[in-house]
């Protein structure tokens, strides 16, 4: 038998996610783990499990806030949101969304906004939605040493520009567009792309032209890795349930019982009882 001990993963080796990690993973073929946190308490229970990425999404306005798009939230609820995350991490990378109106058009506000969120949050990288559109504000940001993701695709962003969730890039010239827009993204100096709602068999050809990780939502498993709202991950969040989301629990109804059995003690004078009393 061979005394050879088998190679832990990359992502095992119980020191911080950086970018560079990221890219060995992909190196190596070890798919990326990525969930979306907005508070202290779900992060720290998400990095102890081991998860590779967390980030702080501008889903946030959604889950957290009840808007209906990512549009309204601000960048001092942004910078609120990572502050919790970052204080609850031990080892993974913590990626933090320019919301809407930060960086689109304007350069200079791109490097502001990036700016305080690293200083203010302590998050250790960005991410911006777009392409070609958006490569002053990507080089602008970069050149202050702060690393950038990409996201392509479905861009939530942009959702009155689209006028529909649906999916994207299903014709050729889109394609086309998106295959050189990641291109571009890397050739910038993206160290990662967020791939949503794209073909699967265009996800796959996307991940093979780039040698940066590509992370999918709803873009098939040829991607170098995944990542899920985690409301909707947990079954908090009941009112979505697009073709790719797995739920691997569901709290919204043990929550939901959890409260109803403390109302039912608390009316019945059961709870306290004398040995939770001092």
């Amino acid at each position: 038998m061979s005394s050879l001990k088998p190679l832990k993963p990359v992502s095992d080796n119980k020191k911080k996610i950086t970018t560079h990690v990221l890219q060995e993973m992909k190196r190596k073929g070890e798919k990326i783990s990525m969930l979306t946190a907005y508070d202290y308490s779900t992060a720290r229970i998400l990095d102890e499990s081991g998860i590779d990425v967390i980030l702080v999404g501008d889903s946030a306005s959604n889950v957290m806030a009840g808007h209906e798009t990512t549009l309204p939230i601000t960048l001092n609820e942004m910078i609120y949101h990572a502050s919790g995350v970052i204080r609850a991490i031990n080892n993974c990378l913590v990626v933090v969304d320019l919301p809407f109106g930060t960086y689109q058009g304007n350069s200079k506000t791109a490097l502001e906004s990036a700016i305080r969120i690293m200083k203010e949050s302590g998050a250790h990288a960005v991410k911006l939605e777009g392409g070609r559109e958006i490569r002053e504000s990507i080089d602008r940001i970069l050149s202050a040493g702060i690393p950038v993701m990409g996201h392509l695709g479905l861009t939530p962003q942009s959702i009155y520009k689209f006028g529909t969730y649906t999916v994207r890039a299903k014709e050729d010239e889109e394609a086309r567009r998106l295959i050189e827009d990641a291109q571009l993204l890397e050739e910038t100096g993206c160290f990662a792309i967020v791939l949503e709602k794209i073909p699967a068999k265009l996800a796959g050809e996307v991940s093979k032209s780039v040698n940066i990780p590509t992370i999918g939502i709803g873009a098939g498993n040829e991607t170098d890795g995944q990542v899920l709202v985690v409301h909707d991950m947990l079954g908090i969040n009941k009112d979505f349930s697009p073709r790719f989301l797995r739920r691997y629990a569901d709290l919204y109804n043990t929550i939901s019982d959890a409260t109803k059995a403390y109302v039912k003690d608390v009316k019945s004078k059961d709870f306290p009882n004398q040995d939770e009393c001092y």
